[in-house]
């Protein structure tokens, strides 16, 4: 039999989609071809927007329509977080279950084969890390290690501590044994990431950079950070992160909005001050660092000169990229029982403006690239013309008239910012 896995969401989804596909394959399942109906599909879903509860809503209807016969499992954080919700309104699904037993979902589907009963579980989340929720995701140049999960924020438009518990972190030596498995299987780079990675570490001793060290195993040329939270960056840890000789010099530090007001109104635990000071103690660490955002725009109550505030302090800062996307109401969560909700219409005009400015930053930020010689990774070919990859910033770079093995690190001088690439050309004698 085959399956095909939906995975809709962050890259902790990615990695816990790895682990469930190396556990039907544990048992003698196929993965179906791309386009081929397959026997079993699984929705691995999201519900941090509204946005992404409707895909899996529509991909659960998808599947069915493929194929009628097949049995289809719909789980993570929609039915983590809206289990009730998720069962009524995602009534297409045989399975539906949380984040807490992906794993079983083999077992889960003979157990629906044999006796034909829908099967709705979604038991609480534990509090321990499980080792086998999730795989290096190793489908990418970039391998993708799940090093921590849960949120002990409760920031008041999330809705993520209810979907994903609370914090629990990967031992260090867990981290090490899947960075070993990357380097064989041919990945250069890691990613680790987590749902709320800087406070890895909390519950067993540990620090972001103890789990970087981990990483740095044999093989493995750079490590990479994914996203942070300002409040959990002590200069301490900068300077333990700094002698991290792997660590690219790349930090998405999420903001969310460049308003103290908006930022209280979240419960986000710093201010646009503290924010601007850690950025500066980045940059003097690491010299030439690219700092990535996340900025909301419309959270509730959200005023002109709140948001003007958040777009001058964009540009104050200089990021390098930024993410912007529109607030969007969590039914359970406290922002959404308020009654100041900002008009769609007017969320959409100020994500528009958010992301003019976010591209001129982003073509400021490369620009600055012209003439520097950095070191690329190396992706798969996506065009006969050019070769594509990243440098340890995570700028992405094209080599044109080049042919250029994937996973090759690459020394390469820019020579242009184009859009929101840079181009550049191979200094031979610095191939890697």
């Amino acid at each position: 039999m085959k399956y095909s896995i939906i995975t809709l969401g962050c890259k902790v989804n990615s990695c816990e989609s790895a682990a469930v596909s190396r556990a039907f394959a544990k048992e003698g399942y196929q993965p179906a071809g791309e386009g081929e109906p397959a026997d079993i599909y699984v929705i691995n879903s999201c519900a941090v927007t509204g946005a992404g509860v409707k895909k899996a809503r529509q991909a659960v209807s998808h599947c069915r329509g493929v194929n009628p016969e097949a049995v289809v499992a719909l789980c993570g954080c929609y039915p983590q977080a809206y289990p009730e919700e998720a069962a009524r309104d995602a009534a297409g699904a045989d399975i539906v279950i949380g984040n807490e037993n992906k794993g079983k979902l083999p077992a889960l589907v003979e157990e629906f084969r044999r006796s034909g009963q829908r099967i709705v579980d979604v038991p609480e989340l534990s509090r321990k890390f499980d080792e086998g929720s999730s795989a290096a995701d190793l489908d990418r140049t970039r391998a993708f290690i799940k090093i921590e999960d849960g949120c002990d924020r409760f920031c008041t438009y999330c809705i993520i501590p209810t979907a994903r518990g609370r914090v629990r972190s990967r031992a260090p030596q867990e981290i090490a044994r899947q960075a070993e498995q990357s380097a064989a299987a041919g990945n250069r780079e890691i990613v680790l990431t987590g749902i709320n990675i800087g406070c890895y570490g909390e519950d067993i001793g540990c620090t972001p950079a103890d789990a970087v060290r981990a990483a740095q195993v044999p093989g493995i040329e750079r490590v990479r950070l994914g996203s942070l939270e300002a409040d959990t960056l002590t200069d301490e840890e900068i300077e333990r992160l700094k002698g991290c000789e792997k660590l690219c010099p790349h930090f998405h530090l999420s903001l969310q909005s460049g308003s103290d007001a908006v930022l209280k109104r979240m419960k986000r635990r710093y201010t646009c001050a503290e924010y601007e000071a850690l950025v500066e103690k980045l940059r003097g660490a690491f010299p030439g660092c690219a700092v990535t955002t996340d900025i909301m725009v419309g959270f509730p109550g959200e005023t002109d000169e709140e948001f003007a505030e958040s777009m001058a302090f964009a540009e104050k800062i200089g990021f390098a990229k930024i993410h912007v996307f529109p607030y969007s109401i969590r039914p359970g969560t406290v922002a959404a029982m308020r009654q100041n909700q900002v008009l769609p219409q007017i969320k959409s005009a100020r994500a528009k403006e958010m992301n003019r400015l976010a591209a001129e930053l982003e073509q400021r930020f490369l620009a600055q690239q012209v003439g520097t010689v950095q070191t690329v990774l190396i992706e798969k070919r996506t065009s006969p013309e050019y070769c594509n990859g990243f440098t340890e910033s995570y700028i992405p770079v094209r080599i044109y008239g080049e042919d250029i093995e994937r996973h090759s690190l690459v020394r390469v001088r820019i020579t242009a910012a184009q859009g929101n690439y840079c181009a550049g050309t191979v200094v031979e004698e610095d191939r890697v």
